[in-house]
């Protein structure tokens, strides 16, 4: 027990350094981890959300206490996330694990291939609203859910590229997929229940000492390269577990 707990601090500790630091990938990447050791999607999915509860509501209150958080668009994105969420933990519960297995996987490594793209595309900055919030929430939440993760490259990735300032992109997004995990976690919890506890409390204590520094760093850590770092990694995880799918 003792084992996995460490092990998954390390993991959590580096998957919310990314995510807070970036607005995305924590979960795509520790989904990732626990389906390369065979863990059921689904229970995957449960156990990262529980464990981004505690990380994204740290994360989320850190970017707020610096500044970073843009109540509208919180809003626009919080509500509609927490719908999709809802929608796809439901389906994810009902659907065998040896079919969604290599569909997580695929989804994985698209994520890892948007998250390459994003890093080497630029965008300029502009101050209009950004357009279709809602149904991005709505739909990246609902991903979000089926994946174990996808919330931050999803949204994140679509605000940046219509040119939004990416210190608020990141802080809002951050702060409104506290919501949306919660209602993944909670609808988890009243289909599938909970396993897996050691690896939940390592995501938790790595995740949670990892979240101050990730929100101080975010104006100061050179996103290009992280992001490369982050994307191959996701997509050779994923193209190893689709492989594996199909062997």
């Amino acid at each position: 027990m003792w084992e996995d707990i460490i092990l998954f601090m390390a993991v959590g500790f580096a998957a919310q350094l990314i995510d807070g630091a970036l607005g995305m990938a924590y979960g795509v990447s520790a989904t990732s981890v626990m389906l390369g050791f065979g863990v059921p999607p689904a229970t995957a999915s449960a156990s990262v959300h529980a464990a981004e509860v505690f990380t994204t509501g740290l994360s989320g209150l850190s970017h707020w206490r610096f500044g970073n958080v843009d109540f509208r668009l919180l809003r626009r994105l919080a509500i509609p996330g927490m719908i999709g969420g809802a929608v796809g933990a439901f389906l994810l519960s009902n659907l065998p694990g040896e079919v969604v297995r290599p569909l997580v996987s695929a989804y994985l490594l698209l994520m890892g291939l948007l998250i390459l793209w994003k890093a080497f595309r630029k965008a300029p900055i502009r101050t209009e609203p950004p357009k279709w919030v809602g149904p991005l929430g709505l739909f990246g939440g609902f991903l979000d859910a089926i994946g174990g993760g996808g919330w931050g490259p999803m949204v994140t990735s679509s605000l940046l590229g219509q040119g939004m300032a990416p210190r608020y992109v990141i802080g809002s997004v951050n702060l409104a997929e506290f919501f949306v995990t919660a209602t993944i976690t909670s609808t988890f919890i009243f289909t599938i229940g909970l396993d897996l506890w050691p690896i939940i409390v390592g995501l938790v204590i790595g995740g949670g000492i990892a979240a101050p520094f990730a929100a101080l760093v975010t104006a100061r850590v050179p996103d290009k390269p992280l992001m490369i770092l982050v994307g191959v990694l996701i997509s050779l995880l994923s193209i190893r577990g689709v492989l594996q799918a199909f062997s």
